[in-house]
């Protein structure tokens, strides 16, 4: 038995996969190891994964995850992985490789996650050769949930939400600007707090004109400091992952166009088709 998982900062899909191929799925929070290290993992599985798991005997994990930039943010998933999983041979990449094989199994193309955070990349069907960095929420991440749910609070904390929308946004969240100010600096996971408020611009109905133009700027963005810059970006069709890209995709069709890019698959999770990956994967080394 296997599994394979997809995890973003916010959320973790796993697939746990049987010796006749029988999928069983599930969800834990997300671990981005940037904001939380291996203790912090392994108390959230133990307490998230359904227990009865057959732990002892999943003979192999994948795991694709959000911030495992180098070998040192990737060994603070394996160890927290390999402790709650012991008998396992445990893979740890990076949550773009699960982009990219998900969308584009193993054909060569453009691959980006909209989701709490945002990626980028070229792929040749079976590893990434060209990544723009996102620059993470603080510094970037241009398009994501957190980039989206910055613009509202900074235009609440500054008064300069429309009042209709202000309204509502207070009676749902109950939130100061100093409560704000105080979940965005003092609190951990700070880019997950910002990215809960994409949902806010995706569910308001008050000021369509107000919330579409956060978005459409967002995704202006997007393109404008990260797709564009790939040499000969419209040679691909845009394919992307993440419920940002999902939700908005109206929005982001749209924006593709302008930027004279055919639009490929847009979906919400990765998994089912990454799952599928794996499966074609073993046939083929058996």
């Amino acid at each position: 038995m296997i599994i394979i998982a997809d995890g973003g900062s916010t959320k973790t899909n796993w697939c746990l996969l049987d010796d006749n191929n029988k999928k069983i799925y599930f969800n834990t929070e997300g671990y981005n190891p940037y904001f939380v290290d291996s203790e912090y993992i392994i108390a959230s599985l133990k307490k998230g994964l359904p227990q009865d798991i057959p732990f002892d005997k999943i003979s192999e994990v994948n795991y694709y995850g959000a911030g495992v930039h180098n070998e040192e943010k990737a060994k603070i998933v394996e160890d927290a992985i390999q402790a709650v999983f012991p008998n396992s041979k445990v893979e740890v990449g990076h949550d773009l490789l699960a982009a990219a094989r998900a969308l584009l199994g193993t054909n060569a193309g453009f691959a980006a996650i909209l989701g709490t955070g945002t990626n980028t990349c070229i792929y040749d069907g079976k590893d990434i050769t060209h990544n723009i960095d996102s620059a993470a929420y603080i510094l970037g991440d241009e398009g994501s949930g957190s980039f989206i749910g910055k613009k509202l609070l900074v235009d609440f904390i500054r008064g300069l939400m429309p009042k209709d929308v202000a309204e509502v946004f207070y009676n749902t969240y109950k939130l100061s600007p100093d409560e704000i100010m105080d979940n965005v600096y003092t609190k951990p996971l700070a880019n997950r707090f910002c990215a809960s408020f994409s949902k806010f611009v995706y569910d308001n109905n008050v000021n369509i004109e107000y919330t579409r133009k956060i978005v459409d700027d967002a995704f202006e963005a997007f393109f404008n400091n990260l797709v564009s810059k790939y040499p000969d970006y419209q040679s691909y069709t845009f394919n992307c992952i993440g419920s940002v890209g999902y939700n908005f995709r109206n929005v982001l069709e749209d924006k593709a166009a302008q930027y004279g890019m055919k639009v490929g698959k847009i979906l919400r999770s990765p998994i089912d088709d990454l799952v599928q990956f794996h499966i074609n994967r073993s046939k083929s080394v058996a």
